[in-house]
C-alpha cells in the first residue's frame, strides 16, 4: 500500500478504534452495574433470611431491608446514569476535537501541496524565459512577448506571497488597516483592465459607476477584487463572460463578480471562505488553487465592516456579491 493510501486510511482507522473503545467502556459499565445489582439482591436476600419469621416485627424489618435494596438499586441507576452521561459527553467531545485536528491537518497538506505547485510553476516559466532570451537572438516582438509572460508570471507569484503574508499576518491579528478615502471607481477598473491585459482571451465585460468613494485600504481591496476576477476566469470556461459590477444605492456599495462555471453547492456556500478550504469535487481539484483568496477576501471585506455572500448564477455558474458601507459618492 503506498503512502497515499495509508494516510486516507487512518480517519477510518481512529473511527473503529473509538467506537471498539467507547463500546467496551459502556459496555464495562453495564457490567458493572449489573455486578452491584446482583451483589445489593444477594446482600437483601442473605438478610431476609436472617428474620426470624416468628419475630411480630418481622413485616416491618422485612420492608426495611426490600426499601434498603431498592435505594441501592438507584443509587447505582443514578450513579451508572451520570458515568455514561459524562463518558458519552466526554467521547463526543473527543471524537469532535480529533476529528477537527484531522480535517485542518488535511487541509494544511493540501495547502502544502497546493503551494508548492503554484510558487513552482511562475518560477519555472520565468527561468525558462530568462535562458531562452539569453541563449537565442529573437526579434523584438518575440522579445516583447517572453517578457510580457514574465512579468504575468512574476505578478502572479507577488500576488501569491502577498496573500500567504497577509493571511499569517491577520492570523496574528498583527495588522492594522489603512482608512483613507479612496475612489473604488478607479480602482475597479484599472484591476479590470489589469486582466483584460493579463488575458487577452477573455471576455471580461463590467459596469462600474462614476464618482464611487470607499473609505478604507487600497491595497486590500485591490487583493479582494482580484482574488474574486481571478477565481471568475479560473473556473469559467474559456469562452464565458466574466462580468463585475460595482453600483451604489443609498445604503450601501455593492460589487458583484459574476462567472460561468459550474457552480457551488448550498452546503459549500460558507465553507468555501474558510482558510485552505477548497471544494471536494473533481472540478475543483483539477483547477489551481491554495484555498487562501476567499478566506483573504472575507477578512478584508469583514476589516472594512463589509459583508460577503455568493449566490447562484442561473443556469449555471456563481455570482459573488459584496456590500460595504464605509462610502460615499460624489
Amino acid at each position: 500500500m503506498s503512502s497515499a493510501a495509508k494516510k486516507r486510511t487512518r480517519p477510518g482507522n481512529f473511527t473503529i478504534w473509538f467506537w471498539i473503545l467507547l463500546i467496551y467502556i459502556v459496555a464495562a459499565l453495564v457490567w458493572w452495574f449489573i455486578s452491584l445489582e446482583i451483589q445489593n439482591a444477594e446482600m437483601a436476600t442473605l438478610k431476609l433470611r436472617q428474620l426470624d419469621k416468628q419475630d411480630p416485627h418481622y413485616i416491618i424489618k422485612a420492608n426495611a431491608v426490600l426499601n434498603e435494596k431498592r435505594r441501592g438499586t438507584a443509587k447505582y441507576m443514578g450513579e451508572g446514569i451520570t458515568f455514561l452521561a459524562l463518558i458519552l459527553a466526554g467521547a463526543f467531545i473527543v471524537y469532535r476535537s480529533i476529528r477537527k485536528q484531522m480535517a485542518l491537518s488535511s487541509l494544511q497538506r493540501n495547502f502544502m501541496m497546493a503551494i508548492t505547485h503554484e510558487l513552482k510553476t511562475p518560477i519555472a516559466t520565468t527561468r525558462l524565459t530568462l535562458e531562452t532570451l539569453q541563449k537565442r537572438k529573437l526579434d523584438e516582438i518575440q522579445q516583447q512577448k517572453l517578457l510580457t509572460n514574465a512579468l504575468s508570471e512574476t505578478n502572479r507569484l507577488n500576488i501569491l506571497t502577498n496573500n500567504i503574508l497577509l493571511a499569517a499576518q491577520m492570523e496574528e491579528k498583527k495588522f492594522r488597516r489603512e482608512n483613507e478615502p479612496l475612489l473604488l471607481t478607479n480602482l475597479a477598473n484599472s484591476i479590470v483592465n489589469d486582466y483584460r491585459n493579463r488575458y487577452p482571451k477573455r471576455t471580461i465585460e463590467c459596469h462600474i459607476e462614476e464618482g464611487i468613494y470607499l473609505n478604507g485600504d487600497e491595497l486590500l481591496i485591490q487583493i479582494a477584487l482580484s482574488n474574486l476576477i481571478d477565481n471568475a476566469i479560473k473556473y469559467s470556461p474559456t469562452q464565458a463572460t466574466v462580468v463585475i459590477d460595482l453600483i451604489q444605492s443609498n445604503q450601501y456599495i455593492e460589487l458583484k463578480v459574476t462567472d460561468s462555471g459550474p457552480g457551488i453547492k448550498d452546503a459549500e456556500k460558507k465553507l468555501i471562505f474558510q482558510k485552505f478550504y477548497r471544494s471536494g469535487d473533481e472540478t475543483t481539484r483539477k483547477t489551481k488553487g491554495t484555498g487562501l483568496g476567499l478566506y483573504l477576501t472575507r477578512k478584508i471585506i469583514e476589516h472594512h465592516n463589509g459583508d460577503i455572500f455568493v449566490i447562484d448564477h442561473k443556469p449555471h455558474g456563481s455570482i459573488f456579491v459584496i456590500r460595504l458601507t464605509e462610502g460615499t459618492k460624489n
